[in-house]
């Protein structure tokens, strides 16, 4: 162990001064003919690396993944199961129904967007633009003209001639509003079956004089019983998925 840790040092000690001197320009922004800037590889980098921080804000605000886990958490308070389903369970099933969903808009950006830039056949800003434009219209597709129109008025910005000029600043927030919206409205749906049930239970324990038995305990396994028979995580999942594309 001790030779090769002092082999280590004399080879360090003995490099050429070549290999100590950087061999590109850290950062550096070149102009082409056409009046197109170009960044180095480092600037790239580290605007590769600022977009994956951002990256889980992104897959919450500008995909379909806010509906989901809004309606699958509502599910389950619906059932009464407390922690069953666990969270870790819903969140990956709304992360791969997600990716389900979201796979033409990931693989027009990919084709559009990705494989250009990595092909070195476009620059890096023309690559974010097109990237921009499969995400502009799935979310402009779920958003309300309504809460479009509510964050234009906050921004000043009422005098917005198409849908395609509105800027992603007021785009997402329209967008989030509008899932907000529409999640809770199918969280409604889905809760009125399973209230009916807890309804009748407390109703039936009532008038039999048991008022010190919880409802919970015995309403529980209806309201499973209920689920399973009409095949509820296929009806949930389908209505799911095809409300997005509808």
């Amino acid at each position: 162990m001790k030779r090769l840790i002092v082999g280590l040092v004399l080879v360090f000690m003995f490099v050429p001064d070549s290999f100590a001197q950087p061999g590109m320009t850290a950062l550096s922004v070149s102009t082409g003919p056409d009046g197109q800037q170009t960044y180095s590889l480092s600037i790239q980098v580290l605007i590769f690396m600022t977009l994956l921080t951002l990256l889980p804000a992104g897959l919450m605000m500008m995909t379909s993944f806010t509906r989901i886990i809004i309606v699958l958490a509502i599910l389950r308070q619906a059932l009464g199961t407390q922690q069953t389903p666990t969270s870790q369970t819903l969140i990956g099933l709304a992360l791969f129904l997600s990716f389900f969903i979201m796979a033409p808009v990931f693989d027009r950006v990919y084709q559009d967007a990705a494989r250009p830039y990595l092909n070195e056949e476009i620059t890096i800003q023309d690559a974010l633009q097109r990237a921009s434009d499969p995400f502009r219209k799935f979310m402009l597709a779920q958003t309300r003209s309504s809460d479009l129109e509510l964050f234009a008025g906050i921004a000043g910005q009422a005098d917005i001639e198409s849908p395609d000029g509105v800027p992603f600043s007021m785009l997402v927030p329209s967008f989030v509003t509008s899932e907000l919206k529409t999640a809770f409205q199918i969280g409604f749906l889905i809760f009125i079956p399973f209230l009916v049930i807890d309804l009748v239970v407390a109703s039936a324990l009532m008038s039999m004089g048991m008022m010190m038995l919880s409802p919970l305990i015995i309403s529980l396994p209806f309201k499973i019983m209920l689920f399973v028979l009409v095949d509820g995580w296929a009806l949930i999942i389908g209505t799911l998925a095809s409300s997005f594309y509808v």
